[in-house]
């Protein structure tokens, strides 16, 4: 896999858990851990996205 596929691939993980986390959040009585767990999904995302882009 070349580095340019991985970071779409990634950029795409982290577009799909920032719609879950909304979509989460718009609802009442939703799992507040499920979603501090995307979040932090989503941040590690971001930290190697960045991480790769910076190399």
């Amino acid at each position: 896999m070349s580095l340019g596929s991985h970071l779409q691939e990634l950029r795409k993980k982290h577009q799909n858990l920032s719609e879950a986390v909304e979509e989460a959040q718009r609802h009442p009585g939703s799992n507040d851990l499920a979603i501090a767990e995307m979040k932090k999904q989503k941040l590690r995302l971001k930290e190697e996205i960045s991480r790769l882009t910076e190399a």
